[in-house]
């Protein structure tokens, strides 16, 4: 957990364990940007949580984003506000308690290698078919979970927010659309969102590559197969190498880490399939250089022509918290339109930051666009639209605009 407390010596594992009902109420004021004020259930109901499958259920219930587990803590939830609260009346998590749980989860294999390397992805569902993906660690010798929540129900694009160009992308049945974002800025959702309107709407075979499998899809009009790295292939390239002899109309690469399966799925969006991926990138132009940037000098000016040939689009989005204590989506679009791939393969990604501005009718838009329209709308204030602003000054334009 990257959230320390405000006084990390008053909220340690041994004053927690050793305090009174009274004196932890007293440290959870002290730590009151963290946590629900006391009273709110059920952070302070005697009989906390115990079991991982109470956590889950009250992160269900609570409709949180994120469970923390680290020993030596009592638990921590994610709410829709993004910030983290404590379970109070908790005892703290002991090591054994969270190998547990792993051990549980996961196969001996899994266990054992999970032992060996400080590290483990995997999902997991609740009897009621709630899904969960996880993240086990090894931090500074002992251990923690992350784990997500994954809504049963894929949410339509309409439901999400997303741009109406979105949805072209959708109908493509060639090249490489890209979903770009930080960490935990629902890029998976959108990714089976585009998925799910693929699904009810095309009879075409969709192999997705995940790591770990999130949202599960039920065929419709499509064939759905879903391997997960780690469990069903080995790594995304090996997955990409050998997808080409599964007849896949349609392939989702859950995250493009490396140079290895970038350039895999490179080639299969060249090869006549449509491409899905994701990326750990702030806004367009700079999802273009990270690709380019990734490959060797020598190769830099192939893969520009490639990337400009097949590039569908890019749909760059950042998750706000709206004014009614919710979370809003706001995205930036580029649209790969003649000019654009011209700027591409002259190495000119800087330049198409002002294509985007301008060619709005095609579905482009900047991020400051989404901000300005979220700002005059009520749903996100002036402060939270200009921290996330990539330009200030574009966004003081757009909220003058009217």
């Amino acid at each position: 957990m990257n959230i320390p407390p405000k006084d990390e010596e008053s909220f340690n594992s041994s004053s927690w364990k050793h305090s009174s009902g009274s004196e932890r109420s007293k440290l959870m004021l002290e730590m009151e940007e963290f946590i629900f004020p006391i009273g709110d259930p059920p952070f302070n109901a005697p009989g906390a949580p115990r079991s991982l499958v109470d956590m889950l259920e009250t992160m269900v219930k609570m409709g949180a984003s994120d469970l923390h587990l680290k020993a030596g803590y009592p638990a921590f939830i994610r709410l829709l506000d993004t910030q983290i609260y404590p379970f109070e009346f908790m005892d703290p998590l002991d090591d054994d308690e969270i190998f547990g749980f792993v051990e549980k989860l996961v196969s001996p294999e899994r266990y054992r290698k999970f032992r060996e390397s400080g590290e483990a992805d995997f999902a997991a569902s609740l009897v009621g078919g709630e899904r969960f993906r996880i993240n086990a660690y090894i931090a500074m010798g002992r251990p923690s979970m992350a784990i997500r929540h994954i809504k049963s129900k894929i949410p339509s694009m309409q439901e999400l927010g997303l741009p109406w160009v979105i949805s072209r992308f959708a109908q493509k049945t060639r090249g490489l659309v890209l979903i770009t974002g930080p960490t935990g800025s629902g890029k998976s959702t959108t990714l089976a969102s585009i998925i799910e309107d693929i699904n009810v709407r095309r009879r075409c075979h969709i192999v997705t590559l995940e790591d770990p499998i999130e949202y599960v899809f039920t065929p419709q009009k499509a064939v759905i197969d879903q391997r997960e790295i780690g469990g069903d292939s080995a790594s995304f390239h090996e997955a990409l190498r050998r997808v080409f002899r599964q007849d896949p109309d349609v392939i989702m690469v859950g995250e493009m880490r490396d140079i290895e399966t970038i350039s895999s799925a490179i080639t299969a969006a060249e090869t006549g399939h449509l491409v899905l991926a994701t990326l750990h990138t702030q806004d367009a132009p700079g999802t273009i250089d990270r690709i380019i940037d990734i490959f060797p000098p020598h190769q830099q000016n192939q893969i520009r022509t490639q990337l400009a040939n097949i590039l569908v689009g890019i749909c760059s989005q950042q998750l706000l918290n709206t004014t009614d204590k919710k979370r809003i989506l706001a995205t930036e679009v580029l649209v790969a339109n003649y000019a654009v791939r011209n700027l591409i393969k002259e190495g000119k990604p800087q330049q198409i930051r002002n294509i985007m501005a301008t060619c709005t009718n095609e579905g482009m838009m900047l991020m400051e666009h989404s901000l300005a329209s979220l700002c005059k709308k009520g749903k996100i204030t002036r402060e939270t639209a200009f921290l996330h602003a990539f330009d200030v000054k574009d966004l003081e334009r757009f909220l003058d605009e009217r």
